[in-house]
């Protein structure tokens, strides 16, 4: 019997609460592509945005709308709170409906039923799907998103003073987390259950970690002339079939030898033979002075592959990749003219002499030969840099110069005035390391 009056309540009613269902459905799924828009878009990684930024024209569209996270964020969860308080006052006026015709349980299953249905149409349905496929799904979604993002720019404006003024009213005294001190990391590293051999490469790896804020970007860079730079448009039989040693093409702005964008080669599973050009991602800009981490982080976050470092007159003078920097964190001893050269850049010739290539730092070369010496304070980075100062000309074949505890003759200049230097430890110095290692002998 009990039945039989639902069934015939529910007919009944159905002029009052199908119009209501019909509106919160529409409402309901499109709170669903905000939230699957959000889940999609921010589970996205890092190599993700990377390949996006030379993908589709929707893949490079998800990309610039990552650029900007905070207004992008802002975007969605305002369109999703609205969807959300029009879908429950929609709720709230069928149900009063409901009320005043004589059909409360009617009012009380579409209460409930509509709670039921957001959570899980609107939110955990939705959010499921979006982690599973993040990636073709941020394609898919990223032109309507874009125009609801590009609608609320003229208010994000006022929507950001609210905030940081509701913020400074009820949360004053709101103070970000403390990094994480070197000495937790060590005793992290310590506590590891790994064996002393893989301890000794965290450590290492720790050690390379922490000078990231430290070494310039100037030392890590790719100077100019070691890679492959083109004007557009840039083809195929441009590069004389030759992968470049960066594994990135420079694309040049016109008119111009700065660097615009990168051709990432390596990311490409077929080349065109034309307008590799349009496959170019962004780079950052960088000046010579700031140094790695902060390099690496602007890479991260503009999802990234180059960096251009560019002088105090905002020329060019070289290039660092992401790649280059990883390498600099988990290699023991780090050595951008390795990377370069394809080879070690010292190679002891006899005891307390060293073939040193120009390309090796000063940071390199102190660490290789052992030396106590703080290069912090020295105004050149690697040894052709040292050697032209303290000669005030550029180096020829014969010209012998001191070093701290060293002493420098040039004895090869080769293609593009690359340099050669026989490096010998002072007789001093050679005292030294003999009395070093006799007191820590058996």
């Amino acid at each position: 019997m009990n039945r039989v009056v639902s069934i015939q309540e529910l007919l009944n009613s159905v002029d009052v609460w199908l119009p209501g269902l019909l509106a919160m459905s529409a409402l309901g799924c499109v709170s669903g592509f905000f939230s699957s828009s959000e889940t999609a878009f921010f589970c996205l990684t890092h190599e993700d945005l990377r390949r996006f930024r030379v993908g589709t024209s929707a893949q490079r569209l998800v990309a610039s709308l990552l650029a900007r996270p905070d207004r992008l964020l802002t975007a969605i969860l305002f369109w999703n709170l609205l969807v959300n308080l029009a879908y429950f006052a929609v709720s709230v006026v069928v149900t009063q409906r409901l009320t005043a015709t004589g059909h409360p349980v009617m009012a009380g299953v579409f209460a409930v039923g509509g709670v039921l249905g957001i959570i899980v149409l609107g939110e955990v349905l939705p959010k499921s799907v979006a982690v599973s496929f993040r990636t073709g799904l941020s394609a898919f979604v990223a032109f309507p998103l874009a125009t609801a993002v590009r609608v609320l720019d003229p208010v994000l404006p006022t929507l950001s003073r609210v905030s940081r003024a509701l913020r400074r009213t009820f949360w004053p005294h709101v103070k970000p987390e403390p990094h994480i001190d070197t000495d937790d990391l060590e005793r992290a590293v310590e506590a590891s259950p790994l064996s002393e051999g893989a301890r000794q490469r965290e450590r290492l790896v720790l050690q390379n970690v922490l000078a990231l804020t430290d070494i310039t970007v100037q030392e890590v860079m790719r100077p100019r002339g070691t890679y492959v730079s083109l004007p557009a448009p840039v083809a195929l039989a441009d590069l004389h079939r030759e992968t470049p040693p960066a594994g990135y093409v420079m694309v040049q702005e016109p008119d111009s030898e700065e660097i615009a964008s990168a051709i990432p080669l390596h990311r490409f599973t077929r080349l065109p033979r034309e307008d590799l050009h349009l496959g170019a991602e962004d780079v950052v800009h960088v000046p010579w002075c700031a140094n790695c981490a902060f390099t690496l982080q602007r890479l991260r976050e503009r999802a990234c592959g180059v960096a251009s470092v560019v002088n105090e007159y905002g020329e060019t003078i070289g290039i660092v990749t992401y790649e280059d920097l990883l390498d600099t964190v988990v290699v023991p001893e780090p050595s951008r003219a390795r990377r370069l050269l394809q080879r070690e850049p010292i190679v002891e010739v006899d005891e307390g002499a060293y073939h040193v290539d120009g390309l090796t730092t000063l940071r390199y070369l102190t660490q290789r030969l052992k030396l106590d010496v703080d290069v912090e304070n020295e105004e050149s980075v690697t040894v052709t840099g040292m050697l032209v100062d303290a000669l005030e000309k550029w180096p020829v074949a014969g010209d012998e110069c001191e070093w701290r505890a060293l002493s420098l003759r040039v004895i090869e200049v080769g293609q593009r005035g690359r340099l050669r230097i026989l490096v010998r430890r002072t007789t001093e110095d050679l005292a030294g390391a003999s009395a070093s290692a006799e007191e820590v002998g058996p």
